[in-house]
């Protein structure tokens, strides 16, 4: 009854943290469920006390119309159900129902009631097969029956985070994974699998000494059968629980009975074990200071492809390096789908033919001699180190790609169809910083979807996934904009406070670590610190990326920049929450003199022509045009309130207005404020002005005379609408293919419940 008490009120305190009543002591905001989950960690025969109590107040929620506490406590609920020695049967019964009742609710409850209600009726069939498939999936472990891998990879700007901060990701993230071994990972598995399906019929002190004394050959052999027998009841149909346990019964016996010792612990004596936690191992993590613009893409090129033997990680890095994969990749032939090329050994040089006693069809005719392709001498290219084509090839051999396809002599030889690549690489991008490192995703994510358009290799193999965890410094850098400095930290955290009114979750458990990763990370060195820091920061950005699957999408925005120099080229570039812009001061003397009687009779800034697509209820295009004249504007593509559109631009312009009275003439500012999709702003007198996207002083513009912003279009929409319009010339809405296609390039960020109406 104690215990029970103590976990009660711990989930109500963590209930009431929703509300908005934050805990009197500030440093236990946001360690709340951390420090639940660590609770019973230590004591895992109280997770069904735990899970009884959740189960209570999920009703008790649903029946008081409390649907904010219904997603958190799901969450709370299942990732506790992951990881316990057992949980009574009619609980899950329990939870199951409940999770079908969400069905009839608007999303986000829908869509994770229907996830969760199928991951718990193949929980209830086969105990264990959650814990299963997520170790091996996180710890890419061979397995025949799950053949799915997943990765975190963590990017921070070295220039945004400071080295202190950026050392102690470093160093937590390694000492996360120096403990975990493809041997340990497998015996958690294995002794997991048992202790759900047998219960405290499980003696996991004889079980975890007999893995201990084996090779590690039998090891993995008796991990294969476990996952075989779990996924093998996952699967079936018309499996039973109780046939399931007595398979995993005789792997069990079998496995104690393979050492001679294990005659010390009879198997089923409940006495000397009872039941016990089995550790859920880190996922694997990678941390990464992102210098280069196609890092994520280099890094997601090599999670793709596995290294073969023959090639060691610096060739392959020099590789990525020297050449263009995605020039390469087309003569990969599981890349596209209706071309079956494989790598040729034809030069294209006349000496280098075979004889014809050496060709394995030889021209039986004149004419057939006549219509040989005639080849001038050239010289031979040398081919690099490391065969680009070939190891491409290598690489695309892997689980879920077809086998190579055989030379093909005659035409008239039918091919076989390319079998369908399956998804078996899930990434999970973690973002770490504001929202200048959101902006640098936005770019490196079109860069990328537009590889994808030319050259598909990433797409029908990798399942992308994006998590943002807002982190800013003690002191943050100082942006120098036009009339306005941003010096607040909010201003610099703009997605992150979006995120966080919509999910009450992502607010509670995410953004709390805004400051609470810089604080920890310059602590000074002291045992303590490192119990709190290995612990506390890598388990919850474990806990975002396992339980964090609903996306928010944002809507990317291209901008095209032109400059007064007719002879310079346009710019090209794209934002995700912010463009700015400011008068550029002239330098020469005769200018300067110029512009300031122009200031003197019409007020600061510059003659501004503003046309825009007025953003309607009847969602019509009505396109008005203004002349004024303004000292900046900014552009917001993050809403104030998440009720508000996603796909719409706050403009706000700082518009100068002349004011005759007795005194004489003066100027005001007043701000003009306009919702618009799509805009172009023009300088009428020709004076130039600095344009600032995303808050990031890297990606400044100056002497820019004119800016076109709209929506920017996913790169495969547009290629294929380029395709249509060769053949429909005078077709000016989307027909064929290109209507089921999305139009709109998306940034899709992770959270827990998404955006909650």
């Amino acid at each position: 009854a104690e215990v029970e008490s103590d976990i009660l009120r711990r989930v109500r305190t963590l209930l009431r943290e929703l509300d908005g009543h934050h805990p009197a002591c500030q440093s236990d905001r946001g360690m709340l469920r951390w420090t639940l989950h660590k609770k019973i960690d230590q004591n895992p025969s109280n997770s069904s006390v735990l899970v009884r109590i959740l189960v209570k107040e999920l009703e008790r929620a649903e029946r008081g119309d409390f649907r904010h506490y219904i997603i958190p406590l799901l969450h709370t609920l299942m990732y506790t159900l992951i990881k316990a020695p057992c949980i009574p049967d009619e609980l899950c019964s329990r939870v199951y129902d409940f999770c079908k009742k969400l069905l009839t609710l608007p999303k986000p409850f829908c869509t994770i009631g229907l996830d969760y209600a199928i991951r718990l009726k193949m929980e209830r069939t086969a105990p264990g097969m959650l814990y299963q498939r997520m170790v091996i999936s996180e710890q890419s472990l061979k397995s025949d029956p799950y053949p799915y891998q997943e990765k975190i990879f963590i990017f921070a700007d070295p220039e945004l985070l400071s080295e202190a901060i950026c050392n102690a990701l470093i160093t937590d993230t390694e000492a996360a994974q120096v403990s975990q071994s493809p041997r340990a990972c497998m015996c958690y598995v294995v002794i997991h699998a048992m202790q759900v399906a047998l219960g405290e019929g499980c003696d996991v002190s004889a079980l975890k000494r007999s893995l201990q004394d084996m090779p590690m050959s039998d090891v993995e052999h008796w991990f294969r059968q476990v996952v075989a027998a779990v996924e093998c009841a996952g699967h079936e149909a018309s499996a039973d629980r109780g046939q399931h346990a007595a398979r995993l019964k005789e792997i069990y016996h079998a496995v104690l009975s393979t050492l001679q010792a294990a005659s010390l612990y009879p198997p089923g004596d409940a006495s000397l074990g009872g039941l016990q936690g089995t550790p859920l191992p880190n996922p694997n993590i990678s941390f990464h200071l992102w210098r280069e613009d196609d890092q994520l893409w280099k890094e997601l090129v090599l999670f793709i492809r596995p290294l073969s033997q023959s090639c060691e990680p610096n060739c392959l890095s020099q590789d990525l390096d020297n050449f263009e994969i995605q020039d390469i990749i087309s003569d990969c032939e599981c890349c596209e789908q209706t071309r079956f090329s494989v790598l040729s050994t034809d030069s294209g040089i006349e000496r280098d033919l075979p004889t014809a006693a050496e060709e394995p069809f030889a021209p039986c005719s004149a004419e057939t001699e006549q219509s040989r392709l005639q080849r001038k001498g050239g010289i031979k290219k040398k081919l690099s180190p490391l065969e680009s084509v070939a190891f491409l090839q290598a690489g695309c051999n892997g689980a879920g790609a077809k086998a190579p396809a055989k030379p093909q002599k005659r035409a008239s030889i039918p091919l076989e169809p390319a079998a369908p690549l399956q998804r078996l690489h899930t990434a999970r991008i973690v973002l770490l910083g504001d929202d200048r490192i959101l902006g640098r995703l936005a770019q490196a994510y079109h860069s990328l979807r537009k590889r994808e358009a030319r050259r598909v290799f990433l797409t029908p193999r990798l399942n992308l996934q994006f998590y943002y965890i807002p982190v800013v410094t003690g002191q943050p850098n100082t942006l120098t904009v036009a009339d306005h400095t941003v010096t607040g930290q909010e201003e610099l955290c703009e997605v992150a406070r979006y995120l966080g009114r919509a999910d009450p979750w992502y607010e509670s458990n995410i953004n709390t670590l805004c400051h609470m990763i810089p604080k920890l990370a310059t602590m000074p060195s002291s045992p303590s610190k490192h119990l709190v820091t290995d612990l506390f920061i890598t388990d919850v950005i474990a806990y975002y990326v396992r339980m964090g699957v609903q996306p928010v999408c944002f809507q990317v925005y291209a901008v095209k920049i032109f400059f007064n120099d007719p002879a310079q080229e346009p710019a090209e570039d794209v934002f995700l929450t912010e463009l700015r812009t400011q008068v550029q001061e002239t330098n020469p003397h005769r200018e300067l003199n110029i512009t300031k009687k122009k200031a003197t009779l019409d007020g600061p800034g510059i003659d501004l022509t503003v046309t825009y697509r007025k953003v309607v209820v009847s969602d019509r295009v009505k396109e008005l045009a203004m002349s004024l004249r303004s000292t900046g504007l900014v552009m917001k593509a993050i809403p104030a309130d998440e009720a508000e559109d996603l796909v719409c631009l706050n403009v706000n312009i700082t518009e100068i207005v002349r004011i005759n009275n007795l005194s004489g003439r003066s100027f005001s500012a007043v701000a003009n404020r306009l919702k618009t999709r799509s805009i172009k702003i023009r300088s009428t007198e020709q004076r130039p002005f600095t344009v600032c996207l995303d808050k990031d002083s890297r990606r400044a513009y100056r002497n820019v005379i004119s800016v076109e912003v709209s929506p920017c279009l996913e790169p495969s929409y547009c290629l294929q609408k380029t395709r249509t319009m060769k053949f429909s010339l005078h077709e000016t809405e989307d027909v064929g293919l290109v209507k089921y296609m999305p139009k709109s390039l998306l940034l899709p960020i992770n959270t827990f419940a998404g955006v909650i109406q």
